[in-house]
């Protein structure tokens, strides 16, 4: 009787232990502070319409420094993200509905070759476009992606449609670094129009984690490389 009182105590035990740890990384998960788009006067679209124009301003790093530590609190301090490569300066996103959005990133992390092509293109844009460092274009070399800002809706989503997909071109792999510790970065800006208000995800296509074919650890992780998108 004492030894299945013992067992049943030390499972117990386990199970609160295990609860204990999930509740606690899932509060220190929280969701990073919200970047909302800037709005900015009106866009013409190409079929003649008025729609309010917004921007939003991303960057990606290859890794946290001392003056740029990434994503803080919670969960991220308890791993090592020295080498983990991470948006800026945030991953939850809020952008006016019914709107056009223009995104410029800032990115410094080298190149991981795409695995399906169809990353390397840009896809729900305007005219099916983005500027690389200035140039028009609609996709990139594969084996010249960095990563990519991928939004779409949650699965068996009754909300509206939306799907927009872009590669960041990869700097150099011998860029040298300037004195902020990262390469001169490539600049990429796309725009693309929001609906009705929703809440969606993003993340990147590109394998850049661990774990199978890369696409583990970081590429899941609020504030690194997923988050959310809510049109409002």
């Amino acid at each position: 009787m004492k030894r299945f009182l013992f067992t049943i105590l030390t499972v117990l035990i386990g199970a609160g232990i295990v609860a204990g740890s999930v509740w606690f990384l899932m509060a220190d998960q929280a969701e990073p502070a919200t970047l909302q788009a800037k709005l900015d006067g009106s866009s013409v679209t190409v079929d003649g319409k008025s729609l309010p124009h917004a921007t939003l301003d991303l960057s990606i790093y290859p890794n946290a420094t001392a003056d740029n530590p990434g994503p803080t609190g919670g969960v991220y301090d308890f791993v090592d993200k020295l080498g983990w490569p991470f948006y800026s300066p945030s991953t939850s996103l809020e952008l006016p509905a019914n709107s056009v959005i223009t995104v410029t990133v800032k990115q410094y992390d080298s190149s991981t070759t795409v695995w399906n092509p169809y990353f390397a293109q840009a896809h729900g844009t305007v005219d099916g476009t983005m500027k690389v460092n200035g140039q028009t274009k609609t996709e990139i070399n594969p084996n010249d992606v960095a990563h990519t800002f991928t939004i779409h809706q949650y699965p068996q989503s009754d909300q509206p449609y939306f799907f927009v997909s872009v590669p960041m071109l990869a700097v150099g792999n011998n860029a040298k670094n300037l004195a902020n510790g990262y390469p001169a970065p490539e600049t990429i800006e796309f725009s693309f129009k929001t609906g009705a208000p929703g809440s969606y995800v993003w993340n990147c296509e590109d394998p850049c984690g661990n774990g199978y074919v890369d696409f583990g650890g970081v590429m899941s992780e609020r504030g690194m490389m997923s988050g959310t998108v809510t049109v409002v």
